[in-house]
């Protein structure tokens, strides 16, 4: 260790909303410490999801369902009534709606987490420091973690958080590239969307929530012409409601386990509650608590049905899109400028004009090409770390600080957050929180699952 290595007693690698709200966490709990943030971003709190500056790429959850305390559900939207109330986002009354039911653009989410992190800050005796910079390799021995950063300075703590967050697939350098990032157009950059022919054809691979972003942001850049979309089921995200509670069912039955039995019984409950005139995505809702226990008591064999044959549906039917999106998307469908169809996407292909990709769809053998003026790659996230072509995850690996989690999802811990290692010895010096559990949790990405995170994870560091 050189005289100009930092050291401190938390090293959070990711500023994002996981590693900010870890820092939150931290600071509220009794005791002095020094906690270092490494975020190559010049803002905390916003990290991938919520560096958005448009107003139409909100949040796919209301207010009411989007605290950043665990503690305290309404905390954003006390938040937002007191940032309202002050002449913030007067935009708000279009939507006509209390503000626990407000869907607040994605950029102003981030904004909150930062007001807190600030506020955590201010009554705390503990310190908390941004690095700007992009951690690239770590170490571990048995007294702390050293991490260096892209910048040549290192960083020593006496334990080590993988805070990264979510490695967007349209934003994120592949392992094995397909040249398809290199030649589409970011999913939410609305100023090169706007260089378009507003008349011309664009191609959208993947039809989750990214692609309802990227519908968005070609409206707000003007757009007009015809939207191709394609994704290997050609289902779309249900727009979210707020529907009226249901009895937690599951909380009454653990004795279904295998992805069947839970298939079977959920569509039950939804029928049951469509005969009593009750919206379907009341008793799906109630299902949410129940994930991280289901999925981690689930054997690898009905962890592998679950991805192979369920996953499509679950994604379309629980990750819904906010509903002024879905409003635009449901437009966009009724003048025929928008097409969702089930093919899947088999690479591009050499043109002299615009830009060209192969598909097969659905039910056919043979491989079509279609020609658009340009693409865009929205096919979500992307879990597996083996394929990220990124400095650090690619050194976790190499050094075998890490393993793949379940099915190559993120990667493996244990139920507190300490990282077990290739040989699948768990780590007293390294921990981990957030989309990089998600092999481990399955829903490790919504607010209210990382929140609650980061509050067991803070206490676990804290003893230590």
């Amino acid at each position: 260790m050189s005289e100009s290595t930092r050291v401190a007693d938390v090293l959070i690698i990711g500023g994002g909303l996981s590693g900010t709200m870890l820092a939150v966490q931290l600071l509220r709990l009794p005791g002095t410490r020094r906690i270092l943030i490494v975020e190559p971003r010049a803002e905390l709190g916003r990290g991938e999801a919520y560096s958005a500056v448009e107003l139409g790429h909100t949040l796919n959850g209301n207010a009411a369902r989007m605290s950043v305390d665990p503690d305290n559900a309404d905390d954003l939207t006390q938040w937002l009534t007191d940032y309202i109330s002050a002449g913030g986002w007067p935009e708000s009354y279009q939507q006509h709606v209390p503000i626990s039911e407000l869907f607040p653009p994605r950029g102003l989410f981030g904004l909150y987490a930062q007001q807190r992190l600030a506020q955590a800050k201010a009554v705390s005796t503990s310190i908390v420091e941004h690095i700007r910079a992009e951690g690239v390799d770590l170490q571990v021995d048995p007294t702390s973690a050293l991490l260096t950063l892209d910048t040549g300075e290192q960083l020593r703590g006496a334990c080590a958080v993988v805070a990264t967050g979510m490695f967007a697939a349209a934003r994120t350098p592949q392992t094995e590239s397909t040249g398809l990032n290199a030649a589409a157009l970011d999913p939410w950059d609305v100023p090169a969307m706007a260089r378009l022919d507003p008349q011309s054809t664009v191609l959208i691979i993947g039809s989750g929530l990214t692609m309802v972003d990227a519908v968005v942001s070609l409206e707000q850049a003007g757009h007009r012409g015809p939207i191709e979309v394609f994704s290997r089921h050609g289902l779309l995200p249900h727009v979210r409601r707020q529907p009226p509670s249901w009895d937690d069912f599951l909380a009454a039955d653990h004795s279904l386990s295998s992805p069947r039995q839970l298939l079977r019984e959920v569509r039950r409950q939804c029928q049951l509650a469509l005969r009593q005139g009750i919206d379907w995505q009341a008793p799906l809702d109630t299902v949410r608590a129940h994930i991280a226990r289901l999925w981690s008591q689930a054997s690898e064999a009905h962890k592998r049905q679950f991805v192979r044959h369920v996953r499509p549906w679950w994604e379309s039917h629980h990750h819904r899109s906010p509903p002024l999106s879905a409003q635009l998307v449901a437009r966009l469908q009724e003048q025929g400028r928008l097409r969702i169809q089930a093919a899947s996407f088999k690479g591009l292909v050499p043109s002299q004009e615009g830009v060209a990709i192969a598909v097969r769809y659905r039910g056919e053998d043979v491989i079509t090409q279609v020609l658009g003026a340009a693409l865009i790659n929205s096919s979500g996230i992307e879990y597996d770390w083996r394929r990220v072509a990124r400095p650090l995850p690619q050194q976790l690996l190499k050094r075998g600080l890490v393993q793949p989690g379940p099915l190559a999802l993120g990667i493996a811990a244990d139920a507190t957050g300490a990282v077990l290692d290739a040989r699948g010895q768990v780590s007293q010096r390294l921990f981990a929180m957030g989309p990089p559990l998600r092999g481990m949790w399955w829903e490790s990405t919504a607010v209210t699952d990382v929140a609650l995170q980061a509050k067991a994870l803070a206490a676990r560091l804290a003893q230590r």
